[in-house]
C-alpha cells in the first residue's frame, strides 16, 4: 500500500521488526502490506509518523483516545500518579473515585471490577454469568467483535459459504478454537427478533448470557432496533439468562452510555476504551447480587479474580480525568461533528454517483461502499470489488492527511475544531471521487 521511498523510516522500521516479532507485528489490526506506517507522537486531533508527516488522527487507537492526543488535563493527571507511584501490591483510592464516577453514569451498574483490557472485561462478564447462573452456554451476534477470549470470537467474520441458513452456524475466529467452545455458543442473526426469541428459547435451560453490542462495530456499525433489543431483554428474563451490554466501544455515545439511549438496562455492562484516558483499561459493571460472583469478603469467592495491573492508579487517575472532561458540552461537540461528517460524506456519495452509504452514532462513522441496505453483517459483507474500493478510499484519506481504520471506520475526538472537519469533510470528497475514478488522488 505505501511506498518505501515516500516512507523510508516506517519501512526501515517494519524490516527491523520482522527480525523479533511475528511478520514484524503486534497487533494485527494496526498491520499494513507491504509495511505499516510507524507513529512518532501525537497532540490534540493529530499523529505524526516517523517520516514527519501529520494527520487529523480519524481512528484515535481505535476508539480509545476520545480527547485526542496528550490532553494537558490527562496529561497532569498521569504525571501527578508517576510521581507517587505506578502499581502496588495494594488498593488505591483512585480505583475507588473511577468506581464511583461509573456507577453515577450508568443506571444499570450498582458495582464495578476493573481488568486491564476490553477482552478481559468481556471473559470476566461472561465468566460472572456462568458462575451467576450455574450455565455453559452463551448467544453472541454474528459479526460481532468482543474481544479476544474464544468464545466471544465466534463468528466474528464468517464468510458467506459459512453462514449457513437464518440458524447461523457458529464459526471459530483462530485455528485450534475447541469444539467444545463452539458447541457453547449459540449465534443469533442481527435485528432480528423473532429469530433471537426462537434461539433463546430454544437453549434457554443451557443459556448463562446474551452478549450484545448495540452499535456493533466489525459487524456494520448498524444500530441495533429496540425491536431485538427488546426481545432479548424479554427471552433472557423468561428464561433465567442474563444480559451482557459491550460497552466496550459505544459507552461513547452518550453521558450514560449506549443503554440509556436505547432505553435497556442489561444485568452486566463491560467497558473499556475512553475510561482509561488513554492507557490499558476495562471493567465489568452491573447488577450487585450477580457482581458478587467476585466478592471475596466472606471466603474463596464464587469466581475468583486478579490481575497485576488491573485497577493500576495511573490508568485509573487518567481515567478519572478523562471522564471529568467527558461532560455534557463535549457530547454535545461529539454528536454535531459527527453528524456533520456522515452527511458531507453522504452527500460526497451522492453527488459523484457512487453507491455507498455512511452509518454510526455519535461520533461514530463508518462507511460502505454498497448500495444493499446496511441492515445487518450479511447485508454489509463486502464483495472483492468493494474491498477494492475500501482500499482507495483509504489510501486516499492517508495521502490527504486523514487517518482512518483500515477498514472503513473513524472515530472523532473533542480536540477537533471546525477547520479539522473542513479538512476531513474535504479529503473525504476526493477519496470518494478517487473510488469513482478507481485510482487514490492526492489534492
Amino acid at each position: 500500500m505505501y511506498d518505501a521511498s515516500t516512507y523510508p523510516k516506517s519501512n526501515a522500521l517494519y524490516a527491523e521488526a520482522k527480525q523479533y516479532l511475528p511478520g514484524g507485528n503486534t497487533r494485527t489490526t494496526v498491520f499494513e502490506k507491504p509495511f505499516p506506517l510507524y507513529a512518532s507522537h501525537g497532540k490534540g486531533c493529530h499523529v505524526w509518523d516517523v517520516d514527519g508527516n501529520r494527520r487529523i488522527d480519524c481512528i484515535n487507537n481505535y476508539t480509545s483516545l476520545i480527547h485526542g492526543h496528550a490532553h494537558p488535563g490527562i496529561h497532569q493527571a498521569v504525571l501527578k500518579q508517576m510521581e507517587r507511584g505506578t502499581c502496588f501490591g495494594m488498593p488505591t483510592e483512585s480505583e475507588i473515585s473511577l468506581a464511583r464516577e461509573l456507577v453515577r453514569r450508568l443506571d444499570s451498574v450498582d458495582t464495578v471490577r476493573f481488568t486491564n483490557s476490553g477482552t478481559e472485561a468481556v471473559m470476566m462478564a461472561i465468566k460472572a454469568a456462568r458462575a451467576y447462573t450455574g450455565r455453559p452456554k452463551i448467544a453472541k451476534v454474528e459479526g460481532a467483535y468482543h474481544g479476544s477470549y474464544d468464545p466471544a470470537e465466534i463468528s466474528l467474520d464468517p464468510g458467506p459459504q459459512q453462514w449457513g441458513g437464518n440458524t447461523p452456524n457458529p464459526v471459530p475466529y483462530a485455528k485450534g478454537t475447541p469444539a467444545s467452545v463452539i458447541e457453547d455458543v449459540i449465534v443469533l442473526p442481527f435485528n432480528d427478533p423473532d429469530k433471537a426469541k426462537e434461539l433463546i428459547s430454544l437453549h434457554g435451560r443451557d443459556l448463562a448470557a446474551i452478549l450484545i453490542d448495540p452499535l456493533p462495530n466489525r459487524a456494520g456499525l448498524i444500530p441495533a432496533s429496540d425491536a431485538f433489543l427488546g426481545a432479548i431483554r424479554e427471552t433472557a428474563d423468561a428464561v433465567g439468562a442474563l444480559v451482557i451490554f459491550d460497552e466496550v466501544i459505544s459507552f461513547r455515545l452518550s453521558h450514560g452510555g449506549a443503554q440509556a439511549l436505547f432505553s435497556i438496562s442489561p444485568d452486566l455492562t463491560t467497558l473499556g476504551k475512553v475510561i482509561g484516558g488513554g492507557f490499558p483499561v476495562g471493567a465489568v459493571g452491573g447488577r450487585r447480587d450477580v457482581m458478587a460472583v467476585f466478592d471475596p469478603s466472606s471466603g474463596k469467592p464464587a469466581l475468583p479474580h486478579g490481575g497485576t495491573f488491573s485497577a493500576n492508579p495511573v490508568t485509573m487517575q487518567a481515567g478519572c480525568a478523562a471522564l471529568e472532561y467527558l461532560d455534557e458540552q463535549a457530547f454535545s461537540h461529539l454528536d454535531r461533528i459527527g453528524g456533520e461528517v456522515r452527511h458531507a460524506a453522504n452527500e460526497a456519495l451522492k453527488r459523484h454517483g457512487v453507491p455507498g452509504v455512511v452509518v454510526g452514532m455519535g461520533s461514530l462513522l463508518k462507511i460502505h461502499f454498497t448500495d444493499r441496505a446496511p441492515a445487518n453483517y450479511r447485508a454489509v459483507y463486502p464483495t472483492p470489488a468493494e474491498t477494492s474500493k475500501l482500499r482507495i478510499f483509504n489510501r486516499t484519506l492517508i495521502e490527504n492527511g486523514i487517518l482512518p481504520s483500515g477498514y472503513g471506520l473513524m472515530a472523532l475526538s473533542t480536540a477537533m475544531a471546525a477547520d479539522d472537519i473542513h479538512q476531513i469533510n474535504a479529503a473525504i470528497d476526493l477519496a470518494i471521487r478517487a473510488v469513482k475514478n478507481q485510482e487514490p488522488l492526492h489534492a
